[in-house]
């Protein structure tokens, strides 16, 4: 039996995060009303005339010098024709010959080492409108709110050899957008959108087999799976003698199936052309420079500095760097204790777990940095337990108070007082000869249970490692 090599190549389509769109003063806010976003410009009126938004070729640069791109200094408009009814104008403006940047990379971690993926290049262009379907009657709508709003459109090279890399490479480029600020990452909501280019070819060749384009890919898990089922679907056509063609697919992930859509369209279909509405897109190396000195620290930068700096590990570096505001929310909490190793533990356990109870981002976390950075002091100061500290937690999320103040209103300061611990002890020892018998005849782990009576009887306030150490004197060898 023959065996078969992937070659799969990514189009993410990431929707910017400007106030207007791409030509004209329309607002590009997501969820407005049906066609309440919308003017002349958009509509794709005769006689309007478009006006590139400057801020969309800002943002467009950050994503090209953050994978490495050569940026052009010149580049062009094109529109590129097609009909469907979402498109008004019967073309969509886009970059063709002459785009904003080209030749750049993404590294990815993957379980044989790092692996870079080579992009073809980023381009800048409009988003089409969106077609609404109707549940309860047999008809569909048109909302152009979309119509006009700016993406850039980021093409890889066909370096990736199976599913599993290819949501790598997508969740490093949804992360390298989320921490630019340029765009929210949404998938949901379509603001970042993928379409899959997969072909198999025997092991060992170099020509690349016939490509089938998948469509519908709105989450990191319908990649990988549309990928999978397209791997076994295009084994079985050529193991059967048959031949794969060149189409669109349709991902339906209720029935975990690829579909065939429609034949595949080739560039020439389009029937590009240089939009003699724009002129040419001029940018110099200065301003290159002005917008390379706004980029923030990126992701797999910062993730290395947290394990160097911090001492933590590369898991939990991961954890904690997976947006900009955890990873500086983090960094607050060190500054304020010291603490780097506590610190984590405390923000990627307990604190995520309550805000994902909540659904709700670090953004909106009542626990601010400096309240759990004093909490995590009071911990090493031997002020409160570790299991105290756990309730303390709870209670300053729900109440957004301090940890002193809660530790003063319900009086949960740690009992650190030897002489007051040790007679609790003898009286938990002298309530329990039976146990006592047991533990001295060789029952060693009642040690826990004399452990466990003492907590109790103190509410859960003695030190631990105290209570331990008075135990271990009395109860003897």
């Amino acid at each position: 039996m023959t065996e078969y090599e992937p070659v799969i190549g990514l189009e993410v389509h990431a929707q910017l995060m400007t106030k207007s769109k791409i030509f004209c003063g329309c607002s590009a806010e997501f969820g407005a009303a049906p066609n309440t976003r919308t003017c002349p410009v958009c509509l794709g009126m005769p006689g309007v005339l478009p006006v590139l938004n400057r801020t969309v070729v800002e943002f467009a640069v950050k994503m090209a010098l953050a994978t490495r791109c050569r940026i052009n200094l010149m580049s062009n408009f094109a529109r590129k024709n097609y009909f469907y009814p979402d498109l008004p104008k019967g073309y969509q403006i886009s970059q063709y010959a002459l785009p904003l940047a080209e030749k750049g990379y993404v590294d990815i971690e993957t379980d044989a080492g790092e692996k870079r993926i080579g992009l073809i290049r980023i381009h800048i262009e409009e988003d089409a409108g969106k077609l609404v379907h109707d549940e309860h009657m047999p008809s569909s709508y048109v909302d152009l709110n979309r119509a006009g709003v700016p993406l850039i459109e980021i093409v890889g090279e066909p370096d990736i050899r199976s599913p599993e890399e290819a949501a790598l490479y997508l969740r490093r480029l949804h992360e390298t957008l989320v921490y630019l600020e340029i765009c929210d990452g949404n998938m949901e909501e379509g603001s970042f959108r993928c379409d899959a280019n997969i072909s198999l070819r025997p092991k060992g060749r170099e020509a690349f087999g016939t490509r089938a384009e998948l469509k519908n890919l709105n989450s990191f898990r319908h990649v990988q799976r549309a990928l999978e089922y397209e791997i076994k679907r295009q084994a079985y056509i050529l193991e059967s003698g048959g031949e794969v063609v060149q189409e669109t697919r349709l991902w339906d992930d209720a029935r975990g199936v690829t579909l065939s859509m429609r034949s595949k369209e080739e560039a020439h279909d389009y029937r590009y052309f240089p939009d003699p509405d724009l002129v040419a897109l001029h940018v110099d190396e200065a301003w290159i420079q002005e917008v390379a000195a706004t980029l923030p620290e990126l992701p797999l930068e910062k993730r290395e500095r947290f394990v160097r700096e911090y001492g933590i590990t590369p898991y939990d570096a991961g954890l904690l760097t997976m947006t900009r505001p955890l990873a500086a929310y983090y960094e607050e909490v060190v500054r304020a204790c010291g603490k780097p190793r506590p610190a984590a533990n405390w923000v990627k356990g307990d604190l995520l777990r309550l805000l994902n109870e909540d659904r709700a981002d670090i953004r909106a976390c009542p626990v601010s940095a400096a309240s759990l950075g004093d909490m995590i002091c009071l911990i090493e100061e031997g002020a409160i337990s570790g299991k105290m500290a756990k309730d303390l937690i709870e209670e300053m999320y729900k109440t957004g108070k301090s940890p002193r103040t809660i530790i003063e209103e319900k009086g949960l300061v740690q009992i650190t007082d030897e002489d007051a611990l040790a007679r609790v002890v003898d009286e938990v020892i002298a309530a329990n000869p039976n146990q006592l018998a047991q533990y001295r005849g060789g029952k060693d782990k009642l040690f826990g249970y004399f452990v466990g009576q003492v907590m109790k009887a103190t509410q859960g306030k003695a030190n631990p490692q105290l209570v331990n150490d008075l135990l271990q004197k009395r109860l003897g060898p």
